[in-house]
């Protein structure tokens, strides 16, 4: 299957369907979700056998009772992930083509899509215009479409308060799961940063998905041209050409202090261009997380 480039897959007015794409396109590659949780629960003690693991050997009751005893552990499989989106003005940019919120909610629903069909449950939490858009994390069909459609009604409008969206979000799985944020990350640097930090010490897999448009990370605009805040409304006027090489350091300085902070706070990090086709974009952060080593940034 031809990867889709963003544009075809933005032009998709069905989100399910767009998502359906994506994740197929990575599936035809032989990719797997590294959301799949692991984790072994004590059953009970059987007598040792030969060929046994000898890590699962009960040394306490040898020690004990002089008695071979073997653990038996449960398998659960089952990961619960919250997904947590960014959905203010600021994310409406550009105005024309493919916007980093559309670009945002396409990797989404095809997150949602992945951690779904792999029998995990998935949730959402946004905030647009000031109120709460709020999706329990659930497994099955009936809930992803849900979810789906409830991604699709959403609009990038207002400010968005990190430290509330993302605690929120957090504090409503029933476990320890994976909290994924996509975000230009704009809005309240340091208030990210505490929100982030506080909900990794809770024991939560964090990560950042930082969406960025070419115009903003290499600022190609030439001459005297208006720009406007979209959340604050306000307009000046300025000499792109003149300010180009001051923006991009700034740039680059905020970019490098969102993956040294990530790194620092053991929180995962990745940038997502909206130029680059959703499906090869996720597929490479995927890979990268599914290899990582434990507590190590990607």
């Amino acid at each position: 299957m031809s990867t889709l480039s963003p544009d075809v897959v933005a032009a998709i007015h069905d989100l399910e369907l767009a998502a359906r794409l994506v994740v197929e396109g990575m599936r035809a590659g032989g990719h797997k979700s590294p959301f799949h949780g692991y984790s072994a629960e004590f059953q009970q003690h059987r007598p040792y056998r030969s060929g046994d693991d000898l890590k699962y050997l009960d040394w306490k009751i040898l020690a004990r009772t002089d008695r071979l005893y073997s653990k038996q552990f449960r398998e659960t499989t089952s990961m619960s992930v919250m997904i947590v989106l960014d959905a203010s003005a600021s994310m409406a940019f550009p105005d024309e083509g493919i916007s980093k919120f559309r670009y945002a909610t396409i990797l989404a629903a095809s997150l949602a899509y992945l951690i779904s069909t792999q029998g995990d449950a998935v949730g959402l939490m946004a905030m647009s215009d000031g109120a709460l858009s709020y999706v329990p994390a659930r497994g099955g069909r009936v809930h992803l479409r849900s979810l789906i459609a409830r991604l699709d009604r959403l609009t990038a409008r207002g400010t968005w308060q990190p430290e509330r969206v993302i605690e929120r979000g957090a504090g409503l799985l029933k476990r320890r799961g994976v909290v994924l944020v996509l975000s230009d990350f704009y809005d309240g640097e340091e208030a990210t940063r505490r929100a982030l930090r506080r909900v990794a010490r809770r024991g939560h897999d964090v990560a950042m998905l930082h969406v960025m448009t070419p115009e903003e990370l290499f600022f190609r605009y030439r001459g005297d041209l208006e720009f406007q805040d979209l959340e604050s409304g306000e307009r000046r006027l300025l000499d792109a050409g003149a300010i180009a090489r001051s923006y991009r350091t700034a740039m680059t300085e905020f970019l490098e202090r969102c993956r040294t902070e990530a790194h620092r706070d053991g929180i995962d990090y990745a940038l997502f261009a909206t130029d680059l086709a959703p499906e090869r974009a996720l597929r490479g952060y995927l890979l990268r997380r599914e290899h990582r080593q434990p507590g190590e940034m990607i």
